[in-house]
This record gives structure tokens, C-alpha cells and sequence, in this order.
């Protein structure tokens, strides 16, 4: 017997009672219909309407880039031909393009667990990680820059050009051991909530104590967290953060991230990068810098106001939506995919217990290229990480039970009649 909980509701079909007299880990549907059941219970299920999902296709990607919203798109078309094309420069105070990364900030606080004040949307993710981890440098007790080797190369990239720039000391340390060589150096760690390989979701809370034990600080990246897992960043002590928002927010491709900074800790750093947009009176067109207070200082040049604009129209597809049944149903679909591809003989890299497993789950295979490019020919589009490793995204606003199913289908199908072994699915492209 089987019991998946989403959220508030529960489709049981019985469970296996244990020892301690209570009951077993909810089991993943076992046919199609099992999977229509869920879908139609789901209490996320009309926000699929939000999306523009071309017909045909089952997309298990927005773990990488997030799907188009409806609401985005029109958003750009007014932007463009209203606020731009009519307003021209009018539009930084009439249309409010000026606000735009602190009220869409205000508007992604809530999804990550801070106050309102305490996140501005800007630059990208790389710029962020560096802004803020040099901001860091000064107020831990260390100049040592720590980063795991199985860390996104990005974070990897700013962490080893930081310290080159600064004269700091880079620690580049083993997987899950960022921790360890926190508390005995008190520098900086830049770490991913959510690893992008494995999704492994790592205990905030517990290294927050480590860094305040030790007088170190954590820069977190939240790219594959944000929009997929319950955050709670201030319950949690977390400080310092940014992430991407075009993947499970929708933001579209490029768009701007974010930067968190716990109130109070602003005033203590300064960024590296002393762009007009984080000048206490850009438009005083004073010589000399004097940065402005709390999380915007962290701002640097003109905002990009159809991507932030896009953003912010995306973000409204969460309103109402309660990020641990969010959560909640990420996790039932990803038991689903590690059940599926499991039965088919592929080893998982992800979690399988999913209460430390984002929103995707990455399973080997020597040719794994060519089995994501025989699933994208018949429509299913996961995706693929060097050297083998194939992702599959389970966004839960927009992908159904039976989309999974689906699509593990058509996988076991790929591998048993080899239709990945054609040099068509071979030839690598330049994005992978």
C-alpha cells in the first residue's frame, strides 16, 4: 500500500507498518493511473495554466531555465511598447522602472525566508558571489577564501579570482567539508544550499552555527533551491546569500539575480564594486562614493528593466502558493524518477531520502549526451552534465505526475532499443 502527501491532502492506498508502530516512507505511484489520481488532487495543479508549454512536449528542465509565464511575456510586450516606446525616460519615475530591484526583491523575499528590506535584485550570480564574499573577507576573523571542489565552477571561478585579487588564501577542500575547514579557519565559505549535480540540500541552520562559532561567514548560493525547497534563511541565521532566478522562479534566460543580506550585517560591509545604483544619492552626482544603506549597496549599475520587469510578472505565478507544499510535491515527484530509472538499472548520484533532495534528480549513464538527445527528438527534454551524469528537473508548478511517468517510459525505451546510438545524438552542441 502507498501514501504520497502533498501539502494538506494525502491519496493513501494503505502503508507498511515498521517497527516503532507508526508508518512507512510514502512509496511513489506504481502505474499511470496512480499518477492520474495525484495530478487531479494536486492543489498546485491549475498553476500549470500559468505556463506556455509548447504541446508535445513533457519539460523536465526548469531546474536549468524555467519555462515561460504568461504574465511575463505580456509584461515585456506592455514594457516595451508602453512604458518604453511611449514613456521613454519618463518611465524611471511614472512607471517606477527606478524601484523595480526593491520591489521585485521585496516580492522574492517571502519564497526565501527574509524581510522585505533585506534582498535587491541585480547583477548576476557570479558578480554577486563576488561582491559579497570580498565584502565578507574584512569581517571574518580569516582572510581564507574556502570552496569545495565539488562546488558549481562559477562559485569555484570567483572564489580562486578573489583571492588572486585580494591576496587572501584559497582553500579549495573536499566535497562536504566546507564545514570542517570553516570551524578551524574562520574565513569565508561560498556554498550551495542545493548542489547542482547531486541536489543534495545541505543543513543551513547547522553550518550557520559553525560560522558563528567560529567567527567565520558563508556566502550561500541559492540557484537551485530558490523557487523548489523551503527556505528560512533568517530562522535559519543565515547572513549573506544570492542566487539565479531563471530557473525555478521563471525569470527568464539571464535574468538578474538577488542578493541577501541580513539586516544589521549591511552597515559592516562594503562592496567591492561601488557602482551609482548602491550611492546613497545617485543623482546627486556626488564625486565621491557614500553608499547607501542596508542590502541595495550591494546594487551597481542600471538596473536591466525588461528582464526585471519579466521577473517580477513571473513571480506573481507563486502567489498563494505555500513553499513546503511546494516542497512537498518536489520531493514526491523526485521519489518518483529515483523509483523509475532505479527499476531500469541507472544509479542515482541524488539523495535518496527526500528530505535532502532538491528539485532535480542526476542518474549516470557512460552515454548519457546521447540518451538526453534522443529524449529531447521525441519531446522530453531533461538534461545533461558532463562527463555522464542526466538531470531531471521535477519544477512542481508545472510538472505533473504523469509527465514523469511519461518520460521514464520513453527512457527505458531509449535504452532498450539503443535509439541514443546514432552519431546525429553523438555530436555534442555548444550548450549541453
Amino acid at each position: 500500500m502507498w501514501i504520497v502527501w502533498l501539502g494538506r491532502f494525502t491519496i493513501a492506498r494503505g502503508a507498511l507498518p515498521v517497527a516503532n508502530g507508526g508508518m512507512s516512507k510514502p512509496a511513489p505511484p506504481t502505474t499511470r493511473a496512480e499518477c492520474e489520481a495525484l495530478d487531479r488532487a494536486d492543489p498546485l495543479a491549475a498553476k500549470r495554466a500559468a505556463f506556455a508549454l509548447p504541446d508535445g512536449v513533457i519539460y523536465l528542465d526548469g531546474h536549468s531555465l524555467g519555462p515561460a509565464t504568461y504574465a511575463a511575456m505580456d509584461r515585456i510586450s506592455s514594457t516595451a511598447r508602453r512604458e518604453w516606446a511611449n514613456g521613454l525616460i519618463r518611465s524611471w519615475n511614472d512607471a517606477g522602472w527606478i524601484d523595480l530591484p526593491r520591489t521585485v526583491g521585496a516580492k522574492l523575499a517571502r519564497l526565501i525566508g527574509a524581510k522585505a528590506d533585506e534582498v535587491i535584485v541585480c547583477d548576476s550570480v557570479s558578480v554577486n558571489l563576488f561582491k559579497l564574499a570580498a565584502a565578507a573577507l574584512p569581517v571574518a576573523k580569516a582572510r581564507i577564501v574556502i570552496v569545495e571542489e565539488s562546488e558549481f565552477p562559477t562559485d569555484q571561478y570567483m572564489a580562486e579570482g578573489l583571492a588572486e585579487i585580494t591576496g587572501a588564501t584559497l582553500l579549495r577542500v573536499e566535497s562536504e567539508q566546507g564545514s570542517k575547514a570553516l570551524a578551524e579557519t574562520a574565513g569565508v565559505l561560498i556554498k550551495s544550499v542545493v548542489n547542482y549535480r547531486t541536489s543534495l540540500v545541505v543543513d543551513v541552520a547547522e553550518h550557520e552555527r559553525v560560522a558563528a562559532q567560529s567567527g567565520g561567514l558563508i556566502v550561500w548560493d541559492l540557484s537551485h533551491a530558490t523557487g523548489v525547497i523551503a527556505l528560512d534563511l533568517r530562522a535559519d541565521g543565515a547572513r549573506m546569500a544570492t542566487g539565479c532566478t531563471y530557473k525555478f522562479l521563471n525569470g527568464g534566460p539571464g535574468a538578474p539575480a538577488f542578493v541577501y543580506v541580513r539586516s544589521g550585517l549591511a552597515a559592516e560591509l562594503r562592496s567591492p564594486i561601488s557602482g551609482w545604483f548602491g550611492h546613497a544619492e545617485p543623482f546627486a552626482f556626488a564625486s565621491l562614493y557614500a553608499p547607501t544603506e542596508g542590502v541595495a549597496r550591494f546594487a551597481a549599475g542600471t538596473p536591466g528593466v525588461l528582464s526585471l520587469t519579466a521577473l517580477d510578472a513571473a513571480l506573481s505565478v507563486f502567489d498563494g502558493v505555500e513553499m513546503r507544499v511546494l516542497a512537498n510535491k518536489a520531493r514526491a515527484l523526485g521519489d518518483l524518477v529515483v523509483a523509475r530509472t532505479t527499476a531500469i538499472g541507472l544509479k542515482s548520484i541524488s539523495p535518496l531520502d527526500a528530505k535532502v533532495r532538491g528539485g532535480h534528480v542526476s542518474v549516470r549513464h557512460d552515454e548519457g549526451y546521447a540518451v538526453v538527445q534522443a529524449l529531447i527528438a521525441r519531446g522530453i527534454i531533461p538534461d545533461f552534465r558532463a562527463p555522464d551524469v542526466m538531470r531531471v528537473g521535477v519544477a512542481p508548478l508545472f510538472v505533473r505526475f504523469v509527465d514523469v511517468w511519461d518520460a521514464m517510459d520513453a527512457l527505458s525505451d531509449v535504452l532498450d532499443t539503443r535509439a541514443w546510438d546514432t552519431p546525429s545524438f553523438k555530436t555534442r552542441a555548444a550548450v549541453t
